[in-house]
């Protein structure tokens, strides 16, 4: 099977690379490596008559890319070779299942690295990780929206959600979310492929997980607030410290106070309550 690369120069670096990688990840490209100057993602080349970059265009940054066809590949030994454990303090390791266990820490999330986002090395994911553990989910009905690799789902599961839905507009994320929640016997979690709209007719959630960016979190908070309950809890990361006042800003209009404000590196993730 052939495979291309596209080689993406972005200017400036951030946050453009992370902004044009989400954008982009619906088209049929499998997996991202960070370079230098950009990135680069791979994509069959019989998927490739999906790419339609021509319009695609932005106000923060530019970006030029080429295309080079490459030899066949096996992903999962690349990945392999390149994957590491992701420790969170002393409460989690994220590993993959050829990695050893680690008995250092009070839990641990087993997730095979395939082509989705989500493994635990972003910044976000830690911070997400992090102030989960800071937050009472026992018993409570959970959303993961832009699941990834399923990792946050599973651990709302592991600090005792009682119910939990994860959704990803991307199909090998889904395919990818319900493979992990299977090997960290995380059942309760329901994993659907979509889009915001799907939780219009959803009951309502006391917790609302979404490590997205800013520009889709943006547009799904009137959503976030309307389907969270009172007093109930909205994690939201993916994007920069620079833009966590106009979240908290936008957040104010619509019944969400802020609680707590985290940064990892030049990465933020903000907590509301619902009013």
């Amino acid at each position: 099977m052939q495979y291309l690369a596209y080689h993406f120069i972005v200017k400036p670096l951030q946050p453009g690379s992370e902004i044009l990688m989400a954008m982009i990840a619906d088209m049929g490209f499998e997996s991202f490596d960070s370079t230098e100057t950009g990135f680069s993602a791979y994509i069959k080349e019989e998927e490739s008559q999906n790419v339609n970059l021509s319009e695609l265009t932005f106000e923060d940054f530019t970006y030029s890319f080429s295309i080079e066809k490459i030899a066949q590949t096996n992903w999962n030994a690349e990945w392999e070779k390149n994957f590491e454990p992701v420790t969170v303090g002393n409460l989690i390791s994220i590993r993959a299942p050829f990695h050893k266990e680690n008995k250092n820490v009070a839990h641990e999330i087993v997730i095979m690295p395939k082509m989705s986002f989500g493994t635990g090395h972003h910044q976000t994911t830690q911070l997400m990780c992090a102030g989960m553990f800071e937050c009472d989910f026992k018993n409570k009905r959970v959303l993961d929206m832009g699941c990834g690799t399923g990792v946050l789902a599973i651990l709302a599961k592991i600090l005792g959600a009682k119910e939990i839905l994860a959704i990803d507009i991307d199909e090998w994320s889904v395919e990818n979310s319900i493979e992990n929640c299977a090997v960290n016997n995380a059942f309760e979690v329901v994993v659907k492929k979509g889009d915001i709209d799907l939780i219009v007719k959803e009951n309502n959630f006391d917790i609302i997980i979404a490590n997205i960016n800013k520009n889709i979190l943006k547009s799904h908070l009137p959503i976030y607030s309307q389907k969270l309950n009172a007093g109930g809890k909205l994690f939201l990361s993916g994007f920069f410290t620079t833009d966590a006042d106009e979240l908290t800003e936008l957040a104010k209009k619509h019944q969400l106070k802020t609680e707590t404000s985290k940064s990892k590196d030049e990465w933020n993730m903000l907590l509301f309550e619902k009013l």
